[in-house]
């Protein structure tokens, strides 16, 4: 065998090893998240925005929407909003974005945060029980709903706007 044929089989099984670990931290992570296979009805939550205007999972339905979970002090969800902003752009209003403050000793700080990165879009004050009922456990994390309420799909850590899209593209 020649030795270009073992260092390419090699750097293959390097590459497949990675995808591996990368695969199995995702299902780790992951795995207290709510079930996206049962398409279960989001669970209801009754919060008020920055604006003091109220939300409830009611309100989101009629079209896919995206609930987005983060924490005012979270470095990944800073280094995630510019990413909202242009998703809320691509869709152009087809698809419902709402960010959902946890984990703030003030709310002020959520004001501060959707301020600091010019977000443009509802950020509701969360609350304990909100995170438990969605099993937030880290931060981002983020559920798309379906038109009808259920969960559709979900995930955590740094997104893109594509990577949104992609989800949120046949619900």
């Amino acid at each position: 065998m020649r030795r270009s044929d073992s260092r390419w089989k090699r750097r293959a099984a390097e590459a497949l090893l990675f995808i591996a670990l990368l695969a199995g931290n995702y299902a780790w992570q992951s795995r207290d998240m709510l079930p996206v296979s049962q398409r279960q009805p989001a669970p209801h939550f009754e919060l008020v925005d920055l604006d003091g205007n109220t939300w409830t999972t009611d309100t989101l339905r009629g079209k896919p929407a995206v609930v987005y979970f983060f924490a005012p002090w979270c470095r990944v969800c800073s280094a995630s909003a510019p990413q909202l902003r242009w998703f809320q752009r691509w869709t152009d209003g087809s698809v419902q974005l709402v960010l959902i403050g946890l984990d703030w000793d003030n709310s002020d700080e959520l004001d501060a945060y959707a301020q600091r990165h010019r977000l443009q879009l509802p950020v509701l004050v969360g609350t304990q029980d909100t995170g438990s009922a969605y099993r937030v456990r880290g931060y981002p994390a983020y559920y798309v709903i379906d038109s009808d309420g259920r969960i559709a799909a979900r995930d955590f850590g740094f997104t893109t706007a594509a990577g949104l899209w992609f989800r949120t593209l046949f619900r």
